[in-house]
């Protein structure tokens, strides 16, 4: 084992020591951790390697820097997304949001939304049953979460079906989208989320406000109807560090 330490890069080293001291209590939530000039004179490292390790820290989401103030432990309390009960029918079909379901004592806002119609990308139209071009109503949303952005929301919905209900204006009323469904004749009654993740472009780490070397978790989600049809594809990009993906189901 001391072998395989000592092979580790320098930055990793300094980076676990400081994870261990937090672990441990030297640091809680909110205190500053050491500095770039600290930590060279600490360990003799050069300041890139001072960097470095701080910056993994950053990555993992334990620490944020602060412009001006410096580094320090982040108060971690994790969005714990419940992928099966927060989309269940009792959920929207009583008036609350699915995303409400994610953080009941917290406030999740949309700080960002567009709303408007579009010619279907080929991948949304076929996923929708729809012909190459045919239009649709797509929901841009950007959530937030403690003054930091932790998700980005794309929604396709087939515009010949929602037009003229609230599901084409900003504000969807109780239930949001699946509620409007509903109404429409067109209650979604199955789910299918896929998921993977990458690392964002410049434009999604810009927008969630992501350290270097965050990656960000994909869920596309479709909505089916009980006889089959599509009636929404909803492309989410969620910041890595903030979620917990929970399911729970019986065996």
């Amino acid at each position: 084992m001391a072998a395989q330490e000592s092979s580790s890069p320098k930055y990793r080293r300094i980076a676990d020591a400081l994870k261990q001291a937090i672990s441990a209590g030297e640091f809680r939530p909110g205190d500053r951790l050491p500095g770039e000039n600290e930590l060279m004179e600490r360990h003799g490292v050069a300041r890139m390697t001072a960097r470095q390790a701080l910056g993994v820290l950053a990555s993992e989401g334990i620490a944020e820097a602060r412009k001006g103030a410096g580094v320090f432990v982040r108060d971690f309390r994790p969005i714990r997304r419940r992928g099966v009960p927060r989309l269940a029918r009792e959920q929207w079909g009583d008036g609350r949001s699915v995303w409400a379901a994610d953080v009941p004592d917290r406030d999740l806002v949309v700080d960002e939304i567009t709303v408007g119609e579009e010619r279907a990308a080929d991948d949304i139209a076929r996923r929708l049953d729809l012909a190459p071009g045919d239009a649709v109503t797509v929901r841009r949303r950007r959530f937030v979460l403690d003054d930091k952005p932790v998700l980005l929301a794309t929604s396709c919905l087939p515009a010949a079906l929602v037009a003229g209900s609230a599901i084409t204006r900003p504000e969807t009323g109780a239930g949001g989208v699946y509620a409007r469904l509903a109404e429409l004749g067109a209650a979604p009654a199955r789910f299918r989320e896929e998921v993977r993740s990458r690392m964002p472009s410049a434009e999604e780490a810009d927008r969630l406000r992501l350290p270097a070397g965050t990656p960000v978790v994909l869920i596309s989600r479709t909505a089916v109807t009980a006889e089959g049809r599509v009636v929404e594809v909803n492309e989410m990009i969620l910041d890595s560090s903030a979620y917990v993906l929970e399911y729970d189901f019986d065996a």
